[in-house]
């Protein structure tokens, strides 16, 4: 990313940005078929757009990225194309670890992990551990991630205190859920992008999107530029959060 693009755009207010942006990365085959490439050229590039972005939130002031890289339904793939993404998933941590490790960068992985290739377990926990302290930006990665079976584990886990007598059923309330979410700790995201034209949330963060401003654009992930973000960011900054709450009207 060029220096005059890592300065924040003169129409956006630093005063109110998102702290937290989660992205679903939609459009990596689409546009590789459009161009007549394989699939996987679209997921290559993908990654190098994801990287773009990263770079950019944390010039521009935002605090965490949180990107939807695997569901637990995109098993269903091509066997090719799943292989080919876990093994880009691993060459991808191991070249750029050290890298975003000295931008500051602190890393998580979020999702079922244990499903996942060995190697790439082992890498993830080695980029989780050795970026634990950093503080520029927080990126997560959601892999093997599906908010219902998230949530579902949840309920396994308060089930099983509540039966060994460690908490009681009145004791459960949202915060005691948060606490058991992957993403304990992590504040919610404010803003949602999704590109190629898809307006749903795919079993993402459902939980966590309660109060998420939503935007959706036709773009497809891989020429998701600095621009686009930029305009992501314009819309973002109208909306009139509320919270479910009323705004106090001005008293004549």
């Amino acid at each position: 990313m060029t220096n005059d693009q890592s300065q924040l755009p003169t129409d956006l207010n630093p005063q109110n940005l998102p702290q937290h942006i989660a992205v679903i990365m939609d459009g990596n085959g689409r546009w590789a078929t459009s161009r007549g490439l394989p699939r996987i050229a679209g997921h290559r590039q993908g990654a190098r757009t994801l990287k773009e972005l990263l770079r950019c939130c944390k010039h521009w002031g935002i605090k965490a990225l949180t990107a939807y890289a695997f569901s637990t339904e995109n098993w269903q793939r091509p066997v090719e194309e799943v292989d080919f993404l876990m093994l880009l998933f691993e060459r991808l941590l191991r070249r750029e670890l050290t890298q975003m490790h000295q931008e500051g960068v602190r890393i998580s992985f979020i999702g079922d992990l244990s499903a996942l290739p060995k190697s790439l377990q082992t890498e993830m926990q080695r980029s989780m551990a050795e970026t634990l302290n950093n503080q520029a930006i927080h990126f997560t990665v959601a892999v093997n991630y599906g908010s219902r079976n998230e949530i579902t584990r949840v309920c396994h886990q308060i089930a099983q205190l509540i039966q060994q007598g460690e908490l009681s059923a009145e004791e459960v309330n949202e915060s005691l859920i948060e606490k058991h979410l992957y993403t304990a700790n992590t504040p919610e995201p404010d803003l949602l992008i999704r590109t190629s034209g898809e307006m749903r949330l795919s079993n993402f963060l459902l939980w966590q999107m309660a109060y998420t401003e939503m935007y959706f654009t036709d773009i497809l992930w891989p020429d998701f530029n600095t621009e686009a973000f930029h305009q992501a960011l314009l819309s973002y900054q109208k909306r009139d959060r509320r919270f479910g709450q009323v705004k106090a009207s001005l008293s004549a």
